[in-house]
């Protein structure tokens, strides 16, 4: 099955840029590790994925490239085409000569109404190219204008065109410290309305992959690019082929899906956090050697700790002990600082991936107790290699990741709000306070329900 990317805004279009950089340099590369018919099959099942065969030899992304301005498009469009081993299709984009002001409200209640057919239209043709269509995979800031609102407005479409695809929303969290004045309104109001629409919304950190960059890739001076690259290589990990239990000898033909049952059990909880270790300079990797007992121990910790990267794991933390007394309803039976999860995926990539043992992750105490482990984790494999890490392991988590930086967001986006700071630019674009208020009801209960696991 394939899945069409939807990259949306400034942000979106430079990290789906580096995604299919990532995908594409994967299975160019000769460093598989493994037996040509293996590698032949990874290749084949990726190439459906992600990429249509059209006339030329090139492999075609299977894109759709949105912008309110114009100058990202155009550098992202020959960039691609001038690598030789990938493109995107010329007519696959769609964009205009002013952008959204880094107003949500611009993006949403202009923008997309204004625009909406000849978008649709185009992520229409799209869909029709893919023998099956597995959904939809977004990527976009909450912070600007049209990443966030417009966004939020062409994810609503699409869920009302394709009512039974899987949609999966890829958000980039803004710096703490901020890079847009109204950044927190933005967020909330994007998280709502993406919380009604999508099926899932896979959360990267800004201030996490920055820290990436600095402390685990020794980058001294870190540009965007950095980080667009380490969150490449993080979503490649998760999104090129792997075996499931389900699938037996053949590679997955459904990412999107697979993702979503093994996942989002409920559609109250829909934030998915990633890890995925070993990240390090190139140079360092001949140096380096790996075994799954060290991987799987680093991030099982990282997990249960709530780390962010490997280093500097707090291995203080513990899971609770099952039959305490207290009742489980009752939040004081958690140590302090553990990280509570509804269901765990991890994905295992490299050399003896058979000998890995995963049976602490199957530990009840680090599961909700509405949820048996063994539905509750899962973990997919392949014998492949990624980007040149001989083991590699990545963990996908419906968990308490985000609780805290979600509650900061709403926290100080309803401090503006409740001084009325800004509020006038989303008013006159038609974002009324009861918009803001629906937003914040509804990020609330988010925030209670994944407090109360």
């Amino acid at each position: 099955m394939s899945v069409v990317t939807v990259q949306l805004g400034q942000c979106g279009n430079q990290i789906g840029h580096e995604v299919f950089n990532a995908i594409c340099g994967d299975i160019r590369g000769t460093h598989g590790l493994c037996s040509k018919k293996e590698n032949d099959s990874y290749h084949n099942a990726c190439k459906e994925r992600f990429f249509s065969e059209e006339e030329s030899e090139v492999p075609v992304a299977r894109a759709v490239l949105v912008d309110m301005e114009p100058k990202v498009i155009s550098q992202t469009l020959s960039i691609a085409a001038q690598s030789g081993y990938w493109k995107y299709d010329d007519r696959s984009h769609f964009c205009q000569k002013q952008g959204s002001g880094n107003n949500w409200a611009n993006g949403y209640s202009v923008h997309g109404p204004r625009h909406k057919e000849t978008i649709m239209d185009l992520i229409q043709k799209e869909a029709e190219k893919c023998d099956r269509l597995g959904g939809f995979f977004t990527i976009m800031s909450m912070a600007g204008g049209t990443g966030s609102g417009l966004g939020a407005f062409v994810t609503q479409c699409l869920r009302d065109a394709f009512p039974t695809s899987f949609i999966l929303n890829h958000v980039i969290w803004p710096y703490g410290t901020g890079e847009v004045i109204v950044q927190n309104y933005n967020s909330v109001l994007t998280l709502s309305h993406l919380y009604r629409s999508s099926d899932a919304l896979l959360v990267h950190e800004n201030d996490v992959i920055h820290k990436i960059c600095a402390q685990l890739m020794n980058i001294k001076q870190i540009s965007f690019r950095d980080v667009n690259q380490v969150i490449a290589h993080q979503l490649g990990s998760v999104f090129q082929p792997t075996y499931t239990a389900e699938s037996g000898l053949h590679y997955s033909r459904n990412p999107l899906g697979d993702l979503m049952e093994t996942l989002v059990p409920h559609p109250e909880f829909k934030m998915l956090g990633l890890r995925n270790i070993p990240q390090m300079p190139e140079n360092s990797l001949a140096y380096s050697t790996f075994s799954w007992p060290g991987l799987i121990k680093h991030l099982r910790q990282m997990l249960i700790a709530n780390a962010k990267m490997e280093e500097g794991i707090d291995w203080k933390v513990k899971p609770p002990r099952l039959g305490c007394s207290i009742p489980s309803s009752h939040p004081t039976n958690k140590p302090l600082h553990f990280n509570t999860s509804i269901a765990n995926l991890v994905i295992l990539r490299g050399k003896d991936t058979h000998s890995a043992d995963l049976g602490s992750f199957q530990d009840p105490s680090l599961y909700t107790s509405w949820l048996k482990p063994r539905d509750a984790f899962n973990v997919w494999k392949t014998p492949r290699a990624f980007n040149k890490y001989e083991k590699s392991a990545s963990l996908v988590s419906n968990s308490q990741f985000l609780l805290k930086p979600l509650d900061n967001v709403v926290g100080k986006a309803w401090n503006m709000f409740a001084s009325k700071a800004y509020v006038h630019q989303y008013t006159k674009f038609g974002i009324e306070e009861e918009d803001f208020l629906d937003s914040f009801t509804a990020l609330e209960q988010v925030i209670s329900s994944y407090s109360t696991l």
